[in-house]
């Protein structure tokens, strides 16, 4: 086992895929969304474009649930509950967002520096995952 993560997991985890996470809106009620991740020793980084709905409800109530599914098998996934950290600094935001972008290539490295110089005009944030429970039903 490496850390906090268990070796069967990590390695699902590190593999190019899609998280679906939910948070709480100010009512109470849930809100999911599709968002690139990167996991970083014992944590999952997530990132977005201050003023989305799902980073303001974390800024306001730091609970947080993902799925992480694998996309050819649809029955194999892994959960995660945890509670966030919000990075604000832009260096460290653009720096996460850019290795994201890297890790989720679209057609080519043109395309990629396009995406980032894209991002590089928004006031982005960085959200840090860490986990209170994780399940996994990759049997």
């Amino acid at each position: 086992m490496s850390g906090l993560f268990p070796d069967h997991i990590r390695s699902f985890l590190t593999d190019e895929r899609f998280a679906t996470i939910a948070t709480t809106d100010p009512d109470g009620a849930p809100h999911q969304a599709v968002v690139w991740y990167t996991v970083d020793g014992d944590e999952i980084v997530i990132n977005s474009a201050v003023g989305r709905r799902w980073p303001t409800d974390l800024l306001r109530d730091q609970r947080i649930s993902m799925a992480v599914i694998d996309a050819a098998d649809g029955y194999r996934w892994v959960g995660v509950v945890g509670t966030v950290h919000a990075i604000t600094d832009q260096t460290t935001a653009q720096a996460d967002i850019a290795a994201m972008a890297w890790r989720y290539p679209n057609d080519g490295a043109g395309d990629v520096e396009r995406t980032i110089d894209r991002f590089e005009r928004q006031e982005r944030i960085t959200f840090r995952i860490r986990p209170t429970a994780i399940h996994d039903h990759l049997d």
